[in-house]
């Protein structure tokens, strides 16, 4: 009977972390579909086939590329056009305030409870931003109209209420979202839910790209030579989020009493590109701005003036528009990973803790050493990102290629599934050594 007793508690213990993995799989995908439902609610008041012909009408600029980020929900304005982005705005903001402000910084530093009331800060922000924005867009779509009619049945003071109301309580579900995936399941909630909505148009952009072929707007080679461009991207990007510069870290031995510690030797990694793929976005986001006010602004008496000016020098593909892409992405690979490496802090917690670079002293010249080799892998990684972005710019621009094939999407969409491979990968590995852990309880027992 004890014999039988421990193999059923030797199954149970290898079978159950099993399950908790499939179960967290199983509430990432739960989670997801409530999102993609309320992506199809729209606002009260809002003629849906109205905003959709003008979201294709205005596809090539802010507009398309932010109604492909949050899955389609802005071209429908549905409860949930905001999406997830007043959230990531406010944990940027957050993030630069803990360099800014000195009291912040000091809670970063408190550990689990200064967390905790960033999180709270952070959920403030992204209310005051969702406000903010959900006016601004239902102030926005009110004087909207095509050749079938307006976007807005009856607007006024009430519709403005009504749609701030409604996208605000639609960015706090998401958030809500987000957090659950967080705390309960794997993989980041906010990537998770804007890989959701650009995987969610990706099969469309397949299509409409393979009846562009059907059609003769695109010749075969040119399709062919289009998909293996999108699979040495995304090979490229694999590479190169992968790519790491391993610094030596000594721990030097230390005698406390009759005991020795220390003299082990371990690495600090430091990610080729740090700042992930926020600088592709806010890139992109500034630069198809102009485009976008120029667009909604078409037939009026300035049309020959700045829009002019405007479609000529900053439309896809433009050399200004390349230039400004190139230098404004670079910018903000270097500001980012900034924000988000401190070479002070990182060498302050190796004086604290005793460990060593070679050839360095703690401190300052530690310091000194982390922004020197830091500055150069964010260079390499500026080029890579750089390259991701400008080379599907030029083929959407040239070949009229939906905006899910583009740089950004296919960088939001492979870095995602890398951190969830990434995080699966740790879960198997903890679950390889706990079950080794217990049998070498139980044979020590025997």
């Amino acid at each position: 009977m004890s014999l039988l007793s421990k193999k059923n508690n030797n199954f149970d213990s290898s079978v159950r972390p099993m399950r908790d993995l499939k179960s967290k799989i199983l509430f990432v995908i739960f989670m997801l579909i409530i999102y993609r439902l309320g992506t199809f609610v729209p606002i009260p008041g809002v003629n849906t086939l109205v905003m959709d012909e003008l979201t294709n009408a205005h596809a090539g600029g802010v507009l398309g590329m932010f109604n492909m980020l949050t899955g389609g929900a802005l071209g429908r304005l549905s409860i949930f056009a905001l999406n997830i982005m007043p959230y990531i705005t406010a944990s940027i903001i957050m993030q630069l305030m803990t360099v800014i402000s000195p009291s912040i910084s000091s809670l970063k530093k408190d550990g689990e409870s200064g967390r905790k009331k960033i999180n709270q800060y952070t959920r403030y922000v992204t209310i005051l931003l969702a406000i903010f924005q959900g006016y601004g867009i239902a102030v926005g779509v009110e004087n909207l109209s095509v050749s079938s009619g307006a976007v807005v049945y009856d607007p006024g003071l009430f519709f403005r209420f009504v749609a701030t109301l409604s996208l605000t309580g639609g960015t706090v579900l998401v958030m809500w979202l987000a957090e659950q995936i967080n705390g309960k399941a794997i993989g980041n909630g906010s990537s998770l839910i804007i890989f959701s909505g650009i995987v969610s148009g990706l099969p469309n952009a397949v299509a409409s790209l393979f009846e562009m072929g059907r059609t003769g707007a695109l010749s075969t080679i040119l399709i062919i030579f289009i998909l293996i461009l999108a699979v040495s991207l995304v090979s490229g990007i694999v590479f190169f989020e992968k790519a790491q510069r391993r610094i030596s870290i000594n721990y030097p031995k230390r005698q406390v009493g009759n005991k020795v510690y220390g003299g082990d030797t371990t690495h600090l990694p430091l990610k080729l590109n740090t700042s992930g793929v926020i600088p592709a976005i806010f890139a992109s986001s500034l630069l198809l701005f102009p485009a976008t006010i120029a667009g909604f602004g078409e037939g009026a008496s300035a049309a020959d003036g700045w829009r002019h000016l405007v479609s000529l020098y900053l439309s896809h593909g433009k050399p200004l528009y390349i230039i400004l892409e190139v230098v404004l992405i670079t910018f903000f690979c270097f500001f980012y990973t900034s924000v988000v490496f401190n070479p002070d802090e990182t060498a302050e917690n190796l004086r604290k803790n005793g460990g060593v670079i070679l050839g360095r002293r703690p401190g300052k010249h530690t310091s000194e050493y982390l922004d020197y080799v830091l500055s150069r892998i964010t260079v390499i990684g500026a080029i890579y990102m750089v390259c991701v972005c400008v080379i599907p710019e030029l083929m959407i621009a040239k070949f009229s290629i939906p905006f899910y094939l583009g740089g950004t999407s296919i960088l939001i969409v492979v870095n995602v599934v890398l951190d969830i491979y990434a995080q699966i990968q740790t879960h198997m590995l903890s679950l390889q050594y706990g079950n080794l852990l217990k049998k070498a309880k139980i044979k020590g027992r025997v």
